[in-house]
């Protein structure tokens, strides 16, 4: 085995992106650094490698172990990587509205103070002074 490998091809061997060349294009993007530094798809990882990937306004953290460059079944990839993502925090928006079960179907009333409650009052149907 080669003792570097492209940082696209591994984070597509991985398993971090579906695509190689999703993998390509969140570099090309600039969403992927490496040890701090923003880096092309060609530039070269190796083991103990910090690789940082962003995805969906979160950053993955990850430290290389192992390098693959065919891409593997899930837990044979995740052998070549150590995770050190913080953990996401676990935000609890409360229902604004709650209905009861069977109550049927809404009034013209209540779907009325429904969007209200959700800032989307309308005034279709009224008049204009």
């Amino acid at each position: 085995m080669s003792e570097s490998v492209r940082v696209d091809v591994w984070l597509w061997a991985v398993r971090q992106l579906k695509t190689r060349t999703l993998a390509t294009n969140s570099c090309k993007a600039g969403h992927v650094r490496v040890n701090g530094a923003p880096v092309k798809a060609s530039h070269k990882v190796k083991v103990g490698d910090e690789v940082r990937l962003r995805i969906e306004g979160m950053d993955r953290i990850l430290e290389v172990t192992k390098l693959i460059v065919k891409r593997t079944s899930a837990p044979l990839a995740q052998e070549c990587y150590i995770n050190h993502t913080p953990e996401r925090a676990k935000v609890y928006i409360p229902p604004l509205f709650i209905r009861e079960r069977g109550a049927g179907r809404p009034t013209k009333k209540d779907r009325r103070e429904l969007d209200r409650l959700r800032g989307m009052e309308s005034n279709w149907g009224r008049l204009e002074d």
